[in-house]
């Protein structure tokens, strides 16, 4: 399917279910690269190994936040650029999305490694897992900083133009390779944390290749381009790019913020619940990938129609959306109450790490619907380059909701109020998002009125 027929004429099931589907599965192998390293390093039956691979990921997922400034940023402007047939802006847009998110990188890896020592406690880093989280960050930050940032750019750019497909074919290559490396070196070689993370730095050295090989397959017919000398520094690319991509790489920090919280409120209890706490978080991760691939996938397709005022199709768009976040979150729930047991299981054999994991695995899952139509709404201000309603957003549900209520419910119910502070969250959230976004469609639906 041709990308003009995809974004302006097929059913929207049909372009929906062709941008979201690649875009869906890209973040389910993405949290593979996660789930693998905790999954494999827990096969060891240390509490103390899973524990600091727990409390080093707000410090791995800081290189997410950069990938959503500048990726969901330029992706936004480059899809509304070709909506409105401007293709000359859309590559200036694509270089500087790319090469600022790589120097960002850098930076964020070089700090890491010279303020490494006092980070560690920040994170929760005790005697016992202190010397597993330094060897942890030093290979999944310090040294693959930069190629996973690139790689999550990249892909957010290839999306922006329609190529979800081999955006998705690039990150299934990494997760598939990921697999393969993470019980070679941690067992084989016998490198423990460290080799769960060396195999993860390496995996996105290879998505980054393929990307790079596609793009050069595609010169001359794309949009995209990632040459030095196409990087523009002029107020309609910088600014456009950062009113989107600033609310989504504050939403994925404060994400960041809120899952070190966690861990440090949890490392108050013992490190089996520091444990438990994070095995969850992974586990919790596929119907939040699942809703951020979905948004992904639907970014693009909002965004050309919004900049071809074609509003009613944009509508039908997030309808359609919306529904299929529904119903996933709910086969979620489901299957997540009936089997948490054997889920938890599967990741450690620790028996009190289970019945602890359990018992969070079942409470957290609730958030789940509330947490994917919170995400498609925030979605659509991207696409529309809304920066401020994104924002708004952003900072209420994480910032001004999330991060306080977490205080408050570990004072009032402890470790269990802890895990309870998402899904009130993001219900809290919803009432703010939903009015929101009803306005601005009923503005919409206003202008488009005189029209038809």
């Amino acid at each position: 399917m041709k990308m003009t027929e995809m974004f302006e004429s097929a059913s929207v099931p049909r372009a929906v279910v062709a941008l979201a589907v690649p875009a869906i599965l890209s973040q389910l192998v993405t949290m593979i690269y996660n789930l693998a390293d905790i999954f494999f390093v827990g096969q060891t039956g240390n509490p103390d190994m899973v524990a600091a691979v727990s409390l080093s990921f707000p410090a791995f997922m800081t290189l997410t936040v950069l990938g959503n400034l500048f990726g969901v940023g330029g992706g936004s402007l480059i899809s509304r650029m070709l909506g409105a047939k401007r293709p000359r802006e859309a590559k200036r847009a694509a270089a500087f999305s790319f090469w600022g998110c790589v120097l960002a990188a850098l930076l964020l890896s070089l700090c890491v490694f010279f303020f490494m020592e006092p980070l560690l406690p920040l994170l929760g880093a005790g005697d016992a897992t202190v010397g597993f989280a330094r060897e942890y960050l030093f290979w999944i930050v310090v040294i693959g900083g930069v190629p996973t940032a690139a790689s999550l750019v990249l892909g957010h750019l290839l999306r922006s133009e329609g190529e979800a497909g081999r955006a998705g074919i690039g990150v299934g290559l990494g997760g598939l390779l990921n697999i393969i490396l993470d019980p070679a070196f941690i067992f084989l070689l016998r490198l423990g944390v460290a080799g769960a993370a060396i195999a993860t730095m390496l995996s996105n050295v290879v998505v980054v290749g393929y990307y790079l090989f596609v793009l050069k397959q595609v010169a001359g017919t794309t949009a995209l381009s990632i040459r030095p000398r196409d990087i523009s520094l002029d107020r309609n690319i910088v600014r456009p790019v950062f009113v989107v991509g600033l609310p989504a790489a504050l939403q994925m920090l404060l994400a960041v913020v809120s899952n070190g919280t966690i861990n440090k409120l949890a490392s108050g209890y013992g490190n089996i619940p520091v444990a438990a706490f994070g095995i969850v978080k992974k586990i919790d991760m596929v119907p939040m990938k699942f809703s951020r691939g979905l948004s992904q996938g639907i970014l693009p397709l909002v965004a050309y129609n919004y900049a071809a005022k074609d509003f009613k199709r944009m509508g039908a768009v997030s309808r359609f959306a919306r529904f299929v976040s529904f119903a996933f979150a709910f086969l979620c729930i489901a299957a997540f109450e009936l089997f948490a047991p054997f889920i938890i299981w599967l990741f450690i054999r620790n028996d009190e790490t289970i019945a602890l994991g359990t018992d969070f695995l079942r409470i957290a899952c609730l958030a789940t619907p509330f947490m994917g139509i919170n995400s498609l709404m925030n979605t659509t201000f991207q696409a529309m380059g809304r920066g401020k309603e994104s924002l708004l957003l952003s900072v209420c549900r994480q910032g001004l909701i999330n991060i306080p209520l977490l205080f408050v419910m570990n004072a009032l119910f402890g470790m269990y109020g802890v895990i309870w502070t998402q899904p009130l969250a993001d219900v809290l959230s919803l009432s703010v998002a939903f009015p929101l976004y009803r306005n601005l469609m009923g503005r919409l639906r206003r202008e488009a009125a005189p029209a038809n």
